[in-house]
């Protein structure tokens, strides 16, 4: 600089004027140029602008709902006006687009033609509460300037574009509340700069990535709501700046890491619903800002951490429905600022500690579902805002607290299910807010407290099964939004006249059972609108039955065991939704009114003990859903009618000490469903039918008749019985030919002795016997018989051994070309009789299994019908057949990829779990095999043929089946031994389906040579065999091989598991499918070991065993 400055100074005048000159017209120049170059760069940003007006304009286009705009924010979008004006547009100060902010504006478009690239400027995206669907387009990622990227509250799908990942500086995103789907993606890594993301409420799935703990910036985290599985990431741990994690309502498994305890600035801790196992770590102690902490529905087991009591901010603190056990730490004491405290469905044991009084910010107890014991502290009386105390299903004994009296603000009182004793406190209601008060299965005496006489808050009130005593026309009150009410099994007094029934305006179901209640049923009772259950059985009630109750929508009506006379009203037949009916042991005296017979959808009917006369009438026979019907000890007399024979679903019958003449109808032996029956004490003769139910029914239930016979061991035989016997004696003597012959003519004299009663009986052998359809498929069966051609083979697509499969298509008012599935069992006619039996079983067991359910992967039974000729089952149809029928066509079965095979998997466990866990009482199908698993056209799995299906009732556990049932190669071992009814049965036919759809065919002698090559080994000591059997090389090749570690290789992986455990051959040793059905849907298995084409059966079989 300095040289710089001194060769200047050495030049000469007229060189240093020169240099000036030169100077002064550059100068002169650059003022000359500078107003075009301020007009050159106002020109560019004119056209940025116009280019992102343009922009807007054309994706405005798109929009699905453009009539909406005329008066719509919108209609400020105009090319007449700049984009700064418009709605929703803000601008920076150079004029361009900075942000778009359209919140809940209703609009309906993709992002597909949104030009992205348009907006250089773009700051912030908010986009959120519309109806905007489609992928999320990957050039979004030209917005390089964004930091705040909004699209929540939306219907995008598809998978997370990895290029958001270039978005470096994003500090907030949210993808909530929509349907995207697939893994979250490691590119998010880039985002260093991100303080919250919010992914919650969507479909994705695989593993939460490593990469997220190098978002050291994160604030708020929030996956809830996904399918994501895996473990918890021990990388989070490095979130330090994390005030928020929420996880809940995935299919995380394994512990609760211990990194989570460096996250002391944690405020909300969300874990819940996940498969999360292990106990809970005590240094979560630590996190001292916590308010929030959800661990409820997981697995995790062992005791309540004292050093939780720490976490004095907490508000809301939830552990329900775990596997916890030990004492409630005193500890907890210490929350005072604790508004939930939920502690349910655990195995907690101990006292309830005093310490919980001093909780005086509590809101909610809830510690119902445990094994508590001890008495009820009474320091709860000290917390002033208690509004739920929940205490049920524990072992807590001694007295309610009478301070109790004091909680002003209690709204619910759950303490049923324990062993308590004295008296409810008097003014538990006095706060006059109570709505929920249950205090059943206990030991409790004195009286019905006097503050529910005006606690008309009361929605729910069980008192049932305790000793209590009291007056009801005095001790209750009105109850304008009470819903259900149980008394019953107490010693309560009083009237029911004196209620105002028409205030019950909610009432749907009333108990008073058992008690000491007199007076007579008000024909008031009839004004409760919405009452669909009343008991008032075993009272002391007098008086007439009020036919005003014809007025209700009952379902079930129990008024057996009062005082009751007069007649049976007809009007009870206008009970069109009643399904139970019991008027036993009164003193009613008429005959029985025809009316009854238009109740069709009763299930049982119950008018024994009573001075009933008459004949039974005729449309006893339209009742066809009844299973129990008990008519003994009253004055009936005639012939039992005939129509009784076409109840097909009738279990129990009991008929006995009446004045019943003539013959037994024959017509019951169609009955099969039959198991207990009772004639005794009537005047009857003949022969009884010959049916198991008569054969085995014991001395007892037909004594003392006038002359009955049959092939009973108690009776007489018939003359036919005598003959059948002797020629019975005598086949073996002449020989099997003649045997075959001879067994041959008697049961075509059964068949035809059978048709032929039909015939008498009906004077027409097409007459419908039973014939019910639901509203989805208003047929009839002449359009059955007209869409396939009275059965034609061309119509056929599948036959079984009860009956073959047709394809019908039928048109309706409603419906055009509706498509459904006819199964006709095989002809009646030409059966033998077990044979025509066990077709009849199968059609009353697979009308009684789909009749009971309903779940999305077991087939939808429209209707069925029957009469001499047919007995048909309409399903809805199932576009590509059995699975079976799919596995064994090769261009089928490449439709079929990985992804679809699991998910058909997992819908027979989800079926089978529903089945044999959620349904009262279970069913066990007995027969499932890849030919009775169907496949729509999405290839969703769906259950059929329940021909074989039981219901294992209790008593059912210990009993045997009496005929054959399953397919061979689907059958559990123990099956050639034992005949004892199982769950089991189903689960190992599930685990050779689970098998075959890996393979791709039956698995056939797979599963015992490994059963045989694993028999002696323990899975601690297992080594594999010179030449195992590698996963790899024996599933269907005719797919493409799964990846070595990706989410089908994981599927498959599972898949082989599951399978592989439950065809263990200890029926023992095999999960249960509702533990399949939770590993199969969270995929509860650790991470591959190994590269997937190293997996071997060998190993896995010895994992599961």
């Amino acid at each position: 600089m300095e040289a710089s400055f001194f060769s200047l100074l050495s030049k000469t005048p007229s060189q240093l004027f020169r240099n000036f000159q030169a100077l002064i017209l550059l100068i002169s120049i650059l003022l000359l140029l500078w107003p075009s170059s301020s007009s050159l760069s106002v020109a560019a940003a004119a056209a940025a602008v116009n280019l992102e007006a343009e922009a807007l304009l054309t994706w405005k286009a798109t929009l699905q709902n453009q009539h909406q705009f005329n008066y719509h924010p919108l209609s400020s979008w105009s090319a007449q006006t700049s984009p700064c004006a418009w709605f929703g547009i803000f601008c920076n100060n150079q004029g361009s687009i900075a942000n778009i902010t359209l919140v809940g504006t209703g609009l309906k478009a993709t992002l597909e033609v949104f030009s992205f690239s348009s907006f250089p400027n773009l700051v912030s995206l908010n986009l959120q509460n519309n109806s905007l669907y489609g992928p999320i387009p990957s050039h979004i990622a030209n917005l390089s300037k964004l930091s705040f990227l909004d699209l929540s509250l939306n219907g995008f799908y598809g998978s997370i574009p990895s290029e958001i990942g270039s978005l470096v500086r994003l500090s907030s995103l949210s993808f909530t509340s929509n349907n995207l789907n697939g893994s979250i993606p490691t590119s998010f890594a880039n985002l260093t700069q991100l303080l919250s993301l919010g992914l919650d409420r969507n479909q994705l799935s695989g593993y939460i990535p490593q990469e997220i703990g190098k978002l050291a910036s994160l604030t708020t985290l929030d996956f809830t709501l996904n399918k994501i599985t895996g473990p918890i990431q021990a990388g989070i741990g490095n979130l330090t700046n994390l005030s928020i994690l929420r996880l809940g309502w995935n299919n995380l498994y394994g512990p609760i890491p211990e990194e989570l305890g460096l996250l002391r600035g944690l405020v909300k801790l969300d874990l819940s619903t996940n498969n999360l196992t292990g106990e809970i770590p005590a240094y979560l102690g630590n996190l001292t800002l916590l308010d929030n902490l959800f661990l409820s529905s997981n697995k995790l087991s062992g005791n309540i951490p004292s050093e939780l009591g720490k976490l004095t901010s907490l508000s809301d603190f939830q552990l329900y429905t775990n596997r916890l056990t030990g004492p409630i730490p005193p500890s907890i004491g210490n929350l005072s600022r604790l508004n939930m405290l939920a502690f349910s469905g655990n195995q907690l044991s101990g006292s309830i500690p005093e310490e919980i009084g001093m909780m005086r910010s509590l809101i909610v107890i809830n510690l119902n579902t445990n094994v508590l014991t001890g008495s009820i502290p009474a320091s709860i009386a000290n917390i002033p805002n208690i509004s739920y105390i929940g205490f049920a299903g524990n072992r807590l004994s001694g007295i309610v607290p009478v301070e109790f009296s004091n909680l002003t603000f209690l709204q619910g009182f759950d303490v049923p299910a324990n062993k308590l004793t004295g008296s409810l406190p008097p003014d538990i209601c006095i706060g006059g807010v109570l709505k929920v008060f249950t205090a059943y299965n206990n030991s409790l005496t004195g009286p019905i407290p006097r503050s529910l006489k005006n606690c008309s808050t009361l929605t729910r009130l069980r008192l049932e099964k305790n000793q209590l005593t009291g007056n009801i026309s005095q001790d209750l009150g009105v109850y304008p939004d009470l819903n259900y009410a149980d008394l019953s099994d107490n010693k309560l007094q009083g009237e029911l006249r004196s209620w105002n029934w028409g205030s019950l305006y909610n009432l749907s179901t009333l108990k008073l059972a058992r008690n000491n209640i007199s007076g007579e049923i008000p024909a008031e009772v009839g004004k409760a609108p919405h009452l669909n259950l009343l008991d008032l059985s075993s009272n002391r009630l007098t008086g007439l039955i009020p036919g005003e109750l014809s007025q209700l929508r009952l379902y079930s009506l129990s008024l057996n065991g009062n005082l009751l006379y007069g007649h049976l009203p007809p009007r009870l037949g206008n009970l069109s939704y009643l399904e139970y009916l019991n008027l036993a042991a009164n003193n009613l005296n008429s005959s029985i009114p025809n009316e009854l017979g238009n109740c069709t959808k009763l299930l049982s009917l119950n008018l024994s003990t009573n001075q009933l006369t008459g004949f039974v009438p005729p449309e006893i026979g339209d009742l066809k859903a009844l299973m129990s019907l008990d008519l003994s000890h009253n004055f009936l007399t005639a012939d039992i009618p005939r129509e009784i024979g076409g109840l097909l679903f009738l279990e129990t019958l009991n008929l006995s000490h009446n004045s019943f003449v003539g013959s037994i109808p024959p017509g019951l032996a169609n009955v099969l469903s039959l198991r207990d029956v009772n004639v005794s004490y009537n005047q009857l003769e003949g022969p009884i039918p010959d049916m198991e139910s008569f054969r085995r029914a014991p001395f007892e239930a037909l004594r003392n008749n006038r002359d009955l016979c049959g092939n009973n061991s108690v009776l007489n035989p018939s003359k036919a019985g005598k003959q059948s016997d002797a020629s019975i004696i005598v086949f073996p003597i002449l020989g099997g030919g003649i045997l075959l012959i001879s067994l041959a003519t008697v049961a075509a004299f059964f068949v035809y002795r059978r048709i032929k009663a039909r015939k008498a009986s009906t004077g027409n052998e097409y007459l419908q016997v039973f014939a019910i359809w639901t509203d989805e498929a208003a047929l009839t069966y002449e359009s059955i018989i007209q869409a396939t051609e009275s059965f034609d083979s061309r119509h056929q697509i599948g036959s079984g051994s009860s009956g073959s499969v047709y394809k019908a298509a039928l048109q309706s008012t409603t419906k055009q070309n509706q498509v459904v599935a006819v199964k006709k069992l095989h002809d009646q006619s030409g059966e033998g009789v077990e044979r025509l039996k066990a077709n009849w079983r199968a059609f009353r067991s697979e009308i009684r299994a789909l009749t009971n359910i309903k779940h999305r992967n077991i087939v939808k039974l429209y209707g069925f019908f029957s009469n001499a000729q047919h007995s048909l089952l309409v399903y809805e149809f199932m576009e590509r057949g059995s699975l079976r029928s799919v596995l064994d066509d090769a261009e089928k079965a490449k439709e079929l990829d990985w992804e679809d095979r699991v998910k058909i998997v997992k819908g027979i466990a989800s079926a089978l779990s529903y089945m044999h866990h959620d349904c009262r009482p279970p069913i066990v199908h007995r027969d499932i095999s890849s030919n009775n698993v169907l496949l729509d056209l999405d290839f969703e799995a769906k259950l059929s043929d329940f021909g074989t299906a039981r219901l294992l009732r209790p008593d059912d556990r210990v009993s045997t089946t009496s005929f054959a049932a399953g397919t061979y190669g689907y059958m559990a071992p123990e099956r050639a031994y034992s005949k004892k009814v199982d769950e089991k049965w189903d689960v190992y036919g599930f685990g050779v389906v689970a098998l075959e759809v890996i393979i791709g065919k039956h698995p056939g002698d797979l599963i015992s040579s490994l059963t045989t090559t694993t028999k002696t080994t323990s899975p601690s000591s297992f080594s594999s065999p010179p030449h195992p059997t590698l996963l790899k090389d024996i599933i269907d090749d005719r797919i493409t091989q799964p990846g070595e570690d990706g989410e089908v290789a994981k599927g498959v992986f599972a898949i082989a598991k599951f399978a592989l455990a439950c065809v263990r051959a200890e029926p023992s040793s095999r999960p249960t499918m509702q533990e399949v059905t939770m590993d199969m849907v969270t995929f509860a298995i650790p991470p591959l070991t190994q590269p997937f084409s190293q997996v071997s059966l060998e190993e896995l079989f010895a994992l599961v065993d």
